[in-house]
């Protein structure tokens, strides 16, 4: 750990950069049973020193230290709440079609912003960002809160969560493999066949 610790220092110093203590954070990932086996003595980067976190943000996506997606999940369901709220408020002024494309352009990009993080979430953690889903397609055409929402969403061609998460990450794997993808993704990539462990697998005749 110390000596990953140098290294930063070191590539900072040589492109002259400075940490920022104040904005700096870092985690500990572990599963839940090991969560009280994580250290909490602060780490050395260069001069500085700094805590661990419960939960960090990167590039927008908030994570915590089980990787559950939780904290990710609740920030997005309160900002899309607060949209909605706001849309509400006016949508008796607006015609369907600038209602959906009010949706389209201020909740659907908040549920879709780093999807392919959720992928392979229980159910139960997507039907949070489900249930914006399903409000915002009930708002567009003046449903109440119970009314069946599948019909509108087929005809608003919205997938639901989870199959949006799978078909991102389906489209990414797709890219990698014709060379679309950026190369720091294809390069991850090994196909089964190319693994000696692997070779005797049924779905290694696939990739």
């Amino acid at each position: 750990m110390s000596a990953c610790m140098d290294a930063v220092s070191d590539w900072m110093r040589s492109n002259r950069l400075q940490l920022n203590a104040s904005k700096t954070e870092f985690i500990w990932f572990a599963t839940a049973r090991r969560q009280h086996q994580l250290p909490t003595n602060l780490v050395r980067v260069g001069d500085e020193f700094v805590a661990p976190s419960s939960s960090v943000r990167s590039l927008g996506i908030q994570l915590d230290s089980e990787l559950s997606m939780n904290n990710h999940i609740a920030k997005v369901t309160a900002a899309c709440f607060g949209i909605l709220r706001r849309i509400r408020s006016v949508n008796r002024c607006h015609s369907r079609p600038v209602l959906e494309a009010l949706m389209v352009a201020l909740v659907l990009p908040r549920l879709d912003y780093g999807k392919a993080t959720l992928y392979g979430l229980p159910i139960t953690a997507l039907n949070k960002l489900q249930f914006i889903m399903n409000a915002a397609a009930r708002l567009i055409y003046a449903r109440r809160k119970f009314y069946h929402v599948t019909p509108i969403l087929r005809d608003l061609n919205w997938l639901r969560i989870q199959r949006r998460t799978q078909f991102k990450v389906a489209v990414l794997m797709f890219r990698c493999l014709h060379g679309l993808a950026p190369s720091y993704l294809a390069e991850g990539l090994r196909p089964v066949l190319d693994l000696p462990s692997r070779r005797r697998l049924r779905s290694s005749s696939f990739l």
